[in-house]
């Protein structure tokens, strides 16, 4: 495995969704998430982290040290008590494993072997306290919730099923089932995320995400939904990846300062206006990513810092 990162890192994610429902409201019937003051859509960072998780967990299956810590199907509990048996293998007793040894180096290997195991717990941390303690940490990885760059409409669509649930339904229906799905006809998201490069070392704070971890994260970003298709999402993909790089582990310049460089452009028959003009109220809705330019302002940058477009 290489080096943990040096560098820290900001990054602005573009995706868009079409005709599919980029992250459902469980609390809503499963309606496409939304800002009720905006009316823009929202997909939310743990959801990003699912779909990342899942590449990764496709890209390099059992390879040594890409497992994933939180996947479906898995026992928490259990993935800590393997840590203890390669840590503290004389432990057996079950109110033993609920605290961490008085023994802080050894509290610590637990966590690093957590760690060096599994890929999104050096990319995202974990809290690992849940019966079987094998500590917490912080992950040097984190995302916003992506919001849409301009309101969306969710629509309804009834749909039927020809095959009945049972004979009475048979009888009954005639075979016919109603059903309802939430689309999104068009919506083009943007998120925003960060690297820390303190969080990433292998101080006693962090969690030794090294840079071909971070190569696979650029990657993932990029193919996550090649793999993630399914009848309610539609059609989605991502659009842009703009990465800040800087010089210096705690950074070069505020992150905020950076992303406001990144701007989101409508386009309309050779006409350019920002996202939100008034002048695009006349303009048929945006049904496809061409109907949007992004542009990144590279005058001036500040000292230290590097702007890479990895799509």
């Amino acid at each position: 495995m290489s080096n943990p990162v040096t560098n820290r890192y900001e990054f602005v994610l573009y995706f868009d969704v079409t005709n599919g429902n980029p992250n459902g409201d469980p609390d809503a019937g499963n309606m496409p998430r939304l800002d009720p003051e905006t009316n823009q859509g929202l997909v939310s960072d743990v959801a990003l982290k699912r779909k990342v998780r899942n590449y990764v967990a496709l890209a390099k299956g059992d390879a040594p040290g890409c497992e994933i810590y939180m996947s479906e199907g898995a026992t928490l509990n259990n993935l800590h008590r393997k840590a203890w048996a390669a840590v503290m293998p004389e432990v057996t007793k079950d109110d033993e494993f609920k605290k961490l040894p008085k023994d802080q180096q050894k509290a610590r290997e637990l966590t690093k072997w957590m760690c060096a195991n599994f890929w999104d717990i050096r990319a995202f941390g974990a809290v690992m306290s849940t019966g079987v303690n094998a500590g917490q940490v912080r992950g040097p990885v984190q995302f916003t919730f992506a919001r849409s760059v301009e309101p969306i409409l969710p629509l309804e669509v009834a749909i039927t099923r020809m095959a009945a649930t049972t004979e009475k339904d048979s009888e009954d229906k005639g075979g016919r089932t109603m059903g309802r799905k939430h689309i999104v006809p068009y919506g083009l998201y943007r998120a925003h995320g960060f690297v820390s490069a303190p969080l990433a070392s292998h101080s006693t704070k962090g969690t030794g995400f090294s840079e071909d971890d971070l190569e696979l994260l650029w990657e993932a970003l990029g193919n996550m939904f090649e793999h993630d298709r399914s009848a309610a999402r539609g059609e989605m993909a991502t659009r842009k990846l703009i990465l800040f790089r800087h010089e210096s582990a705690l950074g070069n310049a505020q992150a905020q300062s950076l992303f406001d460089r990144v701007k989101t452009w409508r386009v309309h028959e050779g006409a350019r206006q920002p996202v939100g003009s008034r002048a695009t109220d006349n303009w048929p809705p945006a049904r496809h990513w061409s109907d949007y330019a992004v542009t990144i302002d590279r005058e001036g940058l500040p000292a230290g810092v590097e702007v890479i477009e990895r799509i």
